[in-house]
């Protein structure tokens, strides 16, 4: 058992104590101090001297993913008295990920081409750590339209924006250059998501190179099945007249981004 004082704790304490706008301000000094200073150099030397450590704000996002990273599996949390506490089972061993997100560059592993690993590269749009509730944020919340997991609280306010506007798969750019991936292609899938498909897709999925641009945007499918049922016409399409089919799916998808503003989220 744990507890923490989040960012959502944070600023429900101060609401609670201030009105506005002291609240807001009172926040943004704390925020800087419990979660800006611990990380710039020199900076961060005074703050632990006096601090001792204690006290940092951490995000939730954070605090159970290291707890999944290190083998915890979450049984319970909730916020009691602007505090965060959980409760976590240790099922297993830590993860040998040597590269858990944390900077601004993250490497992310997915299934590429023959099913073989691949290791894609973005810019962060999560808090750190965050990667490794997959399954957590599946299991509690499952999906919502367009294939994307509901309610998830991992995604920061600035990768909300980074993902409306494609920038956090800039670095992906390189995975193309590379060769991993082709310009249009089906999304390289994490581990946890790619269980979801029905084993006939997991077999299509291995006979096609992964790419930038899904056929996703081509179709705009609504549900998950609706997302299966869009990706295995492309593969059949695909494995008849690969050609034809990138190039007609390629001039849908760009009419549905510039024209009718599909976006990420």
């Amino acid at each position: 058992m744990g507890k923490a004082h989040t960012f959502g704790t944070n600023r429900d304490w101060f609401a609670s104590r201030f009105t506005p706008p002291l609240n807001t301000v009172f926040y943004v000094l704390s925020f800087f101090w419990h979660r800006v200073s611990p990380k710039l150099p020199w900076v961060k030397n005074i703050y632990f001297a006096v601090t001792k450590g204690r006290n940092r704000l951490v995000s939730r996002a954070g605090i159970l993913g290291r707890l999944s990273f290190y083998g915890f599996e979450i049984v319970a949390e909730e916020d009691v008295k602007n505090r965060f506490f959980f409760i976590a089972r240790k099922i297993s061993a830590p993860s040998l990920d040597e590269n858990p997100s944390y900077g601004p560059l993250v490497k992310l592993e997915r299934h590429g081409f023959g099913g073989r690993p691949l290791t894609v590269y973005k810019f962060r749009t999560m808090y750190s750590y965050s990667e490794y509730l997959q399954k957590y944020i599946y299991t509690y919340n499952q999906l919502e339209k367009g294939g994307k997991f509901k309610n998830d609280f991992r995604v920061t306010g600035w990768g909300q924006f980074m993902r409306r506007t494609w920038l956090d798969e800039l670095p992906m750019l390189y995975n193309w250059l590379k060769g991993d991936l082709q310009l249009l292609g089906v999304r390289p899938l994490s581990a946890q998501y790619l269980s979801l498909y029905p084993p006939e897709m997991k077999e299509l999925r291995k006979q096609v190179k992964p790419g930038l641009l899904p056929p996703f945007y081509a179709d705009m499918p609504k549900t998950f099945e609706d997302i299966c049922e869009s990706e295995k016409n492309y593969f059949k399409q695909y494995l008849n007249s690969p050609i034809k089919t990138q190039w007609i799916y390629f001039w849908k998808a760009v009419y549905n981004i510039m024209i009718r503003g599909a976006r990420s989220k």
